[in-house]
Formats: C-alpha cells, structure tokens, sequence
C-alpha cells in the first residue's frame, strides 16, 4: 500500500513503520512515496520538530560522549541530488565538533583499490562516544558497482565472480560486517534518501543554472540519470539483502528537503533515547575528594591576594639572601 498522507492533528509526529524497509521483506521503491510528509503541511508546519529534536541530539551527544559505552555510525545514501549534503548539515548543526566526525565517499583512490573494498570505511569507524557520519559508504560497492560492472575489474579481485554469486556473497560481507559492529558496541542507523527522478531533474537544473552551484555538478551526473532504473533496482536489492533487525534501514522520502530533515533527527533521537546512556557516577572515593576540592577552590581569595606556596617559598628564599 502506498503511503498516504495523514489527518493532521495537533501533537505531530513521525511514525517510523512508514519510513522502515521492514527486514526479511522485498522492497518496492514504488510503493514508498518519495512526496510523503506524514502529517507536516510545509516546512513552517516542520520547523519546530526540527528545531527541537536538533536540541534534544545535542543534548543526547553530551551524554553519549560522556557515558562512552557506544559509538554510532550514521550511514546515508541515495541517487545524486537527494539531499545527503543538507541533511548532515542541518540534523548535525548543534552537536559538539569534538564529538563528531563526517566521512564523505567518493571515487576510491588507487591505494583504497589495493584494499578490500570495506578498508577505507573500516579505518575511519567510530571510537565509542563519537558519532561518524557517512555521506555514502561501502554500499557504493552494491549500487555504483553493480549498476557499471566493468569497475570490478579496478578491484583486481583474485577471481571473477560470476554475475550471479558476487551480490550475494557481498550482501553477506556487509552484514557481517555490521553485525561485528553491533556486537561491539557500535549503533547502526542507515538511511536511504528517497527523492523522484522529476524532483532531481529539478535540483540538477538548479545547479546549471545557479553560477554559485556550479561547482556541484558535472556532465557526468547528468549521464548517470541515463541509468536511473538500473539505480533504483540495486537499491531496491540492497534494502532488501541488507535491512536487518539489527540495522534495519530507513527510506526517507525526500523530494521535500524540510520533511527530509526532521525525519532523520527524529529518528536519530529516537533510537539514542533507547539506549540508557548516562553521566558518569564518581566513587565515593573520588566524590569525597572531589568535595574536598571544591571547599579549598571556593576559600580561596581573589586572584593574587593569596600567594601559591611556591611563590611564597620564593619570597622567603628572598628574604634571607
């Protein structure tokens, strides 16, 4: 069933079963409406959710950074154009630069060939109590690849896989891989922004015509729209060989940039919340001493008037010479 809009009321909110690629299901793109925006009018009608949410990650990230029982990989995808840059940009406006690290993908270099293809991703993960952000990610290596095979031969396997077998087994990889992750403390949220052909046609017009966007676009995007349907059904196979309960992944609709955006934080903000993070609980120990501390730091007087024992050693020194 396609989803439809709903009837506006006054606490909004997202549901996230109609953004999910439900795990063990086949996913049809078709059926997820890339105009969708829940129950928000306009971005006006949005502003406030997005506003709170992106102080309530903020907020989030302090604890998380200080608990350090987690680190949380944010993985986004999606065809040129679909918003990625944006909603980074937005979602992640008030978190702390000390905490957060944005990895963006983009053409392999030749020392990333020499590796398998999850070692560049593999080398910039996480530590816990940070967040990564990855603006595309080793799926490159289920879209990209597969949609122009002939780049398997830059990968100088040992062997050519047949056409039937190397999805599959890589399917298996990434699963894997995230499966680790998840075991080892870090958090998983993928999202999969979903924009139309139409609505891209529109943003790849408005980089040619705006001097200032120029530098966003080459002819080769334009190029690669020849191959929007190939696109979509590798999509449509990754969500559904990788969409797992452990990290399922999210089909954002993003024709609007607005609704794009209070999406994501809603559901990054959401699943922090689950995971019971706090601030640290001194011993009694340490607080006693703590205490102790902070009796001497509020005695003491006003800066200078209260010599530091090394400088009063210093004057007696003085005096006796």
């Amino acid at each position: 069933m396609r989803l439809r809009q709903k009837a506006a009321h006054v606490h909004k909110s997202i549901d996230h079963a109609d953004l999910l690629a439900k795990p063990g299901h086949d996913i049809d793109l078709t059926r997820y409406d890339p105009a969708f925006t829940a129950d928000f009018r306009d971005k006006h009608d949005a502003r406030e959710k997005l506003e709170g949410d992106v102080k309530k990650l903020s907020a989030l990230q302090d604890v998380f950074y200080a608990d350090g029982g987690y680190a949380l990989l944010i993985v986004f995808q999606g065809m040129d154009a679909a918003g990625k840059d944006g909603a980074i940009r937005h979602v992640m406006s008030a978190v702390s630069p000390q905490g957060i690290d944005v990895c963006p993908f983009k053409q392999p270099s030749s020392a990333e060939l020499s590796h398998d293809y999850l070692w560049r991703c593999g080398k910039v993960l996480p530590e816990r109590g940070r967040f990564a952000v990855f603006n595309r990610s080793y799926y490159e290596e289920l879209t990209v690849v597969r949609v122009h095979r002939s780049l398997l031969v830059l990968e100088r396997l040992p062997t050519q896989p047949s056409d039937r077998n190397v999805w599959k087994e890589r399917y298996q990889d990434v699963n894997a891989f995230e499966r680790h992750l998840i075991r080892n403390g870090t958090i998983v949220i993928k999202f999969f922004l979903h924009v139309s052909k139409e609505e891209q046609r529109k943003r790849l017009l408005e980089r040619i015509d705006v001097p200032e966007k120029n530098w966003k676009i080459s002819p080769a995007d334009i190029h690669e729209r020849t191959f929007w349907e190939n696109y979509r059904r590798a999509y449509e196979q990754l969500l559904t060989h990788t969409s797992t309960e452990e990290a399922p992944w999210y089909v954002i609709p993003a024709d609007h940039k607005w609704f794009t955006r209070a999406a994501v934080a809603d559901v990054i903000v959401s699943r922090l919340k689950t995971l019971g993070a706090a601030y640290p609980v001194l011993s009694d120990d340490a607080a006693a001493k703590l205490a102790t501390e902070g009796v001497r730091l509020a005695q003491e007087s006003d800066l200078g008037s209260s010599p530091q024992p090394a400088l009063a050693a210093a004057g007696t020194v003085a005096a006796h010479d």
